[in-house]
């Protein structure tokens, strides 16, 4: 899971992806990387840590030019900490394409072998990433016959793109001298969208993972890249868009509603802020059904992604809801940290408890979900310190049973706590008197309830149900034992300098 950019501008435009990748830093914080175009030259700088920890007043000055793409970068256990893996990346070959990809290919390894022995292309990492910049880029070759681009080979090119990559993915991709090529996998797992911005010199466009970073940016939100769809903006503002899948069909990650999106961004028609009320509005409903109410004396969320819900179902409840653990905002997102202890360690920097909100009382913790359980563990046992006589935990998300393959970091069935589990022994372990778990049904009915026409959406972290349809237990398997090594299911990202004298070739 990645952030990923673009735009069109009409001036320097390297502020404005810095801008950018800061209102989309919680997809990401292991590395940042921009890439800008100037005439027929790249420039890219991207490195390890947070955005305003990466660029320096040097490394700005260093990526002039009107268009360009960036990307933060979420890790994965396995992932490579090589240089050579950082996002963008570049070919050079057949027209010079800088590139950055929010996702998982499920197909990754099958795509490399192919490329070595049919297309004739090196791959230099493990990454999926520089797999499906080199398909894409072996497709435009083709789509081309040898010469220049132009729209209906670029839509073809995505077309065999769709035909040949399986999985999640959101593409930005700079070509050079033509450029900027957006596009979203046929079942639109992750989200991606356009918006524009007018000036005086004329339209400026940007392609976003999140509708946040259009309008934080000064940019208007236009719409939702559909399902298979590629939108093409040349290098004028001209924006030409096709439909390159056969059968696409919607099915958005839950988990961005769940989790990973911003509250104020809009997804696929759904504000991710009312499908959290929604959630807790469903929540309390469960909660009234198993619990009494009588027992529960105030309902604190576990900032910040679950405070929504909390407050809906305390309002629904009419129960009296209390800021009970405060956030430091400077230690990241425990959840997309790689490794146990980190996450753990992690948890205790992060939050800290008010005494008095919880001594003596009978607490409802309310969290987005439970994963490894690493987290709910360590503040059920800080809720306890401070006094709280009893401590429930409801889950706006239902257990999390399977593997998720589309690039969230939770690949193994034996690092989540719900496998093989009951409520009753998950509340055990995680230490608390009751446990209250979102029913599926409820959590797909409130995103349905903002948009009736998402009638599906890639839930299969609690399903099982892999929308792609080539999730084997073979694949599992494989993907389980890859879990100590470099498992290329992400990339990572080093401190590199880059400036290509790239002249778009014609052959």
């Amino acid at each position: 899971m990645c952030g990923i950019v673009g735009v069109i501008g009409r001036g320097p435009i390297n502020q404005l992806l810095y801008d950018s990748l800061l209102l989309l830093q919680h997809r990401g914080q292991d590395a940042a990387g921009i890439a800008t175009s100037h005439g027929n030259h790249f420039n890219m700088f991207k490195a390890h840590g947070l955005v305003r920890d990466v660029f320096r007043t040097r490394n700005m000055r260093s990526l002039p030019g009107s268009s360009g793409i960036g990307q933060v970068r979420y890790p994965t256990a396995g992932s490579s900490d090589s240089e050579e893996e950082a996002q963008p990346f570049y070919v050079n070959a057949p027209f010079g394409i800088m590139f950055a990809h929010n996702g998982n290919l499920t197909n990754w390894r099958e795509l490399r072998e192919s490329l070595y022995r049919v297309d004739r292309r090196h791959i230099n990492t493990n990454s999926d990433s520089e797999v499906l910049l080199n398909v894409l880029a072996h497709e435009l070759q083709s789509a081309a016959g040898g010469t220049s681009l132009d729209d209906d080979a670029i839509f073809r090119a995505v077309s065999m793109v769709h035909k040949r990559a399986r999985g999640a993915y959101a593409v930005v991709a700079q070509i050079s001298g033509y450029g900027l090529l957006t596009f979203r996998d046929p079942y639109g797992i992750r989200p991606l969208c356009l918006g524009k911005l007018e000036t005086e010199e004329g339209v400026e466009w940007m392609a976003a993972s999140e509708s946040v970073a259009l309008e934080g940016s000064g940019f208007s939100f236009v719409r939702d890249v559909l399902p298979g769809e590629a939108v093409f903006i040349d290098l004028d503002g001209r924006v030409v868009s096709r439909q390159c899948a056969d059968n696409p069909q919607l099915s958005p990650c839950v988990f961005e509603y769940v989790y990973f999106a911003r509250p104020d961004s809009l997804i696929d028609g759904v504000s991710v802020y009312d499908a959290r009320l929604r959630m807790g509005e469903y929540l309390a409903d469960k909660v009234a059904r198993t619990m009494r109410l009588g027992d529960i004396d105030v309902v604190m969320p576990i900032p910040d992604s679950s405070r929504p819900a909390a407050m809906q179902l305390a309002s629904r409840l009419n129960l009296n809801y209390r800021e009970g653990l405060i956030k430091n905002r400077y230690v990241g997102r425990t959840f997309i940290m790689p490794g146990q202890a980190v996450r753990k360690k992690s948890v205790r920097q992060k939050l800290n408890t008010i005494g008095m909100e919880f001594k003596g009382k009978n607490v409802l913790l309310v969290d987005d979900s439970i994963v490894r359980g690493t987290t709910s563990r360590e503040i059920v046992d800080m809720a306890r310190a401070a006094g709280a006589n009893k401590v429930y935990f409801a889950s706006a998300a239902p257990p999390v049973r399977f593997p998720n393959v589309y690039g969230i970091d939770m690949p193994t069935p034996q690092e989540l706590i719900a496998t093989g589990r009951s409520d009753e022994e998950i509340a055990r372990t995680i230490g608390v008197d009751g446990l209250i778990y979102q029913d599926l049904s409820d959590l797909q009915q409130a995103i349905r309830d903002l948009n009736p026409a998402l009638q599906r959406v890639e839930a299969s972290c609690f399903d099982g149900q892999y929308v792609t349809g080539d999730i084997t237990p073979e694949y599992l398997a494989r993907l389980s034992q890859s879990r100590g090594g470099s498992s290329g299911d992400e990339e990572a990202c080093g401190g590199l300098q880059f400036n290509m004298g790239h002249v778009t070739s014609d052959a």
